[in-house]
Parts: C-alpha cells; structure tokens; sequence
C-alpha cells in the first residue's frame, strides 16, 4: 500500500506547528525565505541568532527524525545539476517578486485568512504546475 502521502502530511503538519512557534515565540510571521534573505541581505542582523536557529532546525530536524526512525527516503529529483540550480535561482526570483515563499504566504498566510496569502499561493502553484508541464511534457528535460 502507498504511504508516501504520510510523510507529506507529518511534514505539512512540522511546518505549521514551526509556523506557530514561531508565531507565538516573537510575535512575526515564518517566511522562510524573508528569514534566509535577511541573513544574506544583511537586513536581518538584530535577530541573526533567532534566524539561525530557525535554519538550522530546518535543516537538522529532519535528519534527526530520520535516524530515529531509520527512514530512508527516495526521491524523484532529476540528477541534471544546471537544471537544479536554476529551479533554485528561478525560485529565489520568484519569492523575491512574491515577497514571500510557500511558507510565508501558503502556510501562514492561508492559515490567518490572508487574502494575499491566498492569491500568492494560487499563482505559485498554477506557475509551478505550469513549468513541470513545460519542462516535462513541453521539452521533455525531467
């Protein structure tokens, strides 16, 4: 039997108990990509350390629950390395053009009823199903 839907909806739910904690914690938004591009544009410095330990959670939750469970994932990413470093700079463009990233706007912004929250979150999903067709079935390059 498939399962892999679980563990989009342990994480769905990681992520919004991460957005709540952080809420809860000091009164701001989690947008992750606010919080990594203030540490790299130099306009988050007064809360660096609050923003590094949110980051390093991030990265390290899971790599703790997964060797406390001994899950090993398998994923579909493509191997072509161009290919995944502009996804990577598109999506950076696209957060900074959205002012906010799926965390931001999909996660906190739907869940307080925001309506720029909501239309963010249509227009990224439609743009990514968009590209996946494009490059997909389109180019034929995934």
């Amino acid at each position: 039997m498939e399962t892999d839907w679980i563990w989009g909806l342990a994480g769905g739910g990681l992520i919004g108990m991460g957005g709540a904690v952080y809420l809860l914690g000091n009164g701001r938004i989690m947008g992750a990509s606010g919080i990594l591009g203030g540490l790299v544009d130099g306009s988050g410095r007064k809360s660096a350390a609050e923003k590094l330990v949110f980051l390093a959670g991030v990265i390290l939750l899971p790599l703790v629950l997964s060797s406390l469970f001994l899950i090993k994932t398998n994923t579909h990413m493509t191997g072509n390395v161009p290919l995944i470093i502009a996804a990577g700079l598109l999506v950076g463009l696209g957060t900074r053009i959205a002012n906010g990233c799926t965390s931001g706007h999909g996660v906190c912004g739907i869940s307080r009823l925001s309506l720029r929250g909501i239309v963010a979150t249509v227009f990224y999903i439609l743009a990514g199903g968009m590209t996946l067709v494009l490059f997909r079935h389109v180019l034929g390059v995934i």
